[in-house]
């Protein structure tokens, strides 16, 4: 018996069905494909349409964990978009198709241009911090709307309505009661931020370094993007942040640090829902989350 789909939850697209849309769209805009390959299958799915210089993106456990995933694939294109026009060092979008979010039988598609990278060449927390503070400066400028503090704010909502049916009363309502003490507690002001700003987003290339996936771009204190980095294991965060220029023990990251905490258990969850053998390696991280709520342990 298949198990049914969350109320308000989007169709899950099938990697086949994401390839297949990812192709025709890219041909009907007199791209060749020959050797489509996906370069990796997460929260999206990311296709190299080989042999044209040009990776597809098309949500996967985003378009069922989002109520609207074309916005935020769209907020991207537009702050890529900025950044690139500013000569910041980020992944642009494709220039064989237009800069938009295009949509083949309920699968929506961007188009990004491939770049070579190396993946196992550590980037160091000095070189890390210093790029992130690089990246902000630029964001400064940036004119459109964005919400505010979306992937706390706004998300968790939805993602906690997605997992209703797979969780306990009791731990949903933990997750909600966290939730809205978190937003209780978020300072205000800001200005435009990464959103995802971990190691693994910036990319080791020919041409240096470059920043990459901007779908969780948000407006609100840089604070946000700091305690991102604090949460990573793949570098040292700590000293990561001192070289952005900020102090790892401010205790006023200590509220991003729970909310990237409760973020991270949610999706975790989320991407089981598509994944179900990582089940049992998403309560894991849901029960360690019922033990420590507030991000400090890894």
């Amino acid at each position: 018996m298949s198990r049914p789909e969350p109320a308000g939850a989007a169709r899950v697209i099938s990697a086949g069905e994401a390839v297949a849309a990812a192709v025709a769209v890219a041909e009907e805009h007199g791209v060749t494909v020959r050797e489509p390959v996906v370069l990796k299958d997460s929260y999206n799915l990311r296709i190299h349409l080989r042999p044209a210089p040009v990776v597809a993106r098309v949500p996967t456990v985003t378009a069922l964990a989002r109520l609207r995933p074309e916005e935020a694939m769209r907020r991207e294109l537009a702050v890529v978009s900025f950044l690139h026009e500013l000569g910041a060092p980020v992944v642009p979008p494709s220039d064989l198709l237009p800069a938009r979010v295009h949509e083949r039988d309920g699968a929506p598609v961007s188009f990004w241009r491939h770049v070579e990278h190396d993946g196992s060449r550590p980037v160091t927390p000095e070189v890390f911090g210093r790029a992130l503070r690089e990246l902000h400066e630029a964001l400064r400028g940036y004119p459109g709307a964005l919400p505010r503090l979306g992937p706390v704010l706004d998300e968790p909502g939805h993602l906690l309505r997605v997992l209703a049916a797979d969780l306990e009363p009791a731990v949903s309502a933990r997750l909600a009661e966290a939730r809205a003490g978190l937003a209780a507690r978020l300072p205000g002001g800001g200005q435009a931020v990464h959103g995802d700003a971990h190691p693994g987003n910036l990319l080791v290339t020919p041409a240096g370094l470059l920043w990459n996936d901007f779908e969780e771009t948000t407006f609100g204190p840089v604070g946000w993007d700091l305690a991102c980095l604090l949460g990573t294991v793949r570098l040292d965060g700590r000293a990561a942040v001192r070289a952005y220029g900020a102090d790892p023990g401010d205790p006023a990251l200590a509220v991003f640090a729970e909310a990237r905490a409760l973020q991270a258990v949610l999706w975790t969850l989320a991407r089981a829902l598509r994944f179900p053998e990582e089940r049992a390696a998403a309560r894991a991280v849901l029960d360690g989350w019922l033990r420590d709520p507030t991000g400090r342990s890894r």
